[in-house]
């Protein structure tokens, strides 16, 4: 099973970037194509958050026609930059998606794997939360997977990795009550997350959590006390989790861009003892 996750697209109205700098439906563009040219296809697109910039009604229907592009299944949850009310509006749910309370969450059974996406997103705010509805959601389905390995997606880390401005908008509410839940459950393979623009990882409440890094611009590499909130353009990424029985979850982290290759492994004809 292959499942392909991208986070932080920030999609504009046409010709506007984000932040005056970042072309980011281009680059989004860029990413979706990428996805689709995979092969073997992936089994699911997850999408981690901030879908748009703004939130507004504009940037939702300019996502939907890219999203029209891909040929597999699109499951997504939002993130502190956008709003569900036109996120609904706006966009084709897939329908594994679940709107309990006014949220926008999903449950899948996909193969042999569960797939969860919990809505962190609080109205008005940076930082991330989980509260007792959500958090009765995972625990529910956590208890129905009845064994089978299960990723969790979610917007906003629950974990400080060391870049200030970042940890302070990370996963705010909820956090001691959700790692509490994620240690009950061993099946937990993965939580998977946006929000910081970054590939990190980390261990979490006995399984792993991973960030995965934008397809868009990336937030600057500062492990100073009073990191700056900045960002780089740097080389988009996104991650591609292969689910084997034998191995569990293995994730690749997977750049957009071509680049000049592939190439075979040539043996320099002067050095007969070389090998790979």
């Amino acid at each position: 099973m292959l499942i392909a996750h991208i986070t932080d697209l920030h999609v504009r109205p046409p010709g506007k970037p984000a932040y005056r700098v970042s072309e980011t439906n281009m680059l989004t563009k860029r990413a979706l194509d990428a996805v689709n040219r995979l092969r073997p296809r992936p089994d699911v697109l997850v999408i981690t958050g901030d879908l748009t910039d703004c939130g507004l009604a504009e940037e939702y229907r300019v996502l939907e026609t890219m999203l029209a592009r891909l040929d597999l299944p699109v499951l997504l949850i939002p993130g502190n930059h956008d709003r569900r009310a036109e996120l609904v509006a706006g966009l084709t749910l897939d329908p594994h998606t679940l709107q309990e309370g006014g949220f926008v969450q999903f449950v899948a059974d996909l193969g042999p794997m569960r797939l969860i996406g919990l809505d962190t997103l609080v109205p008005g705010q940076s930082h991330g939360a989980l509260c007792r509805q959500r958090l009765a959601l995972l625990e529910r389905s956590l208890e129905e997977a009845r064994g089978r390995p299960v990723a969790i997606f979610m917007h906003h880390p629950p974990f400080a990795c060391g870049i200030a401005h970042m940890d302070a908008i990370r996963l705010r509410e909820g956090e001691a009550e959700f790692a509490a839940l994620v240690a009950r459950h061993p099946t937990i393979e993965r939580i998977l997350c946006g929000h910081h623009h970054r590939p990190i990882v980390s261990r979490f409440a006995g399984t792993i959590a991973q960030i995965a890094p934008s397809v868009t611009h990336q937030v600057t590499l500062d492990l100073g006390e009073e990191s700056p909130s900045t960002f780089h353009m740097e080389p988009p990424a996104y991650l591609l989790h292969r689910w084997d029985e034998a191995t569990g979850l293995v994730s690749h982290t997977a750049y957009v861009e071509r680049y000049p290759g592939p190439y075979p492994f040539v043996l320099d004809p002067d050095y007969p003892g070389a090998h790979l």
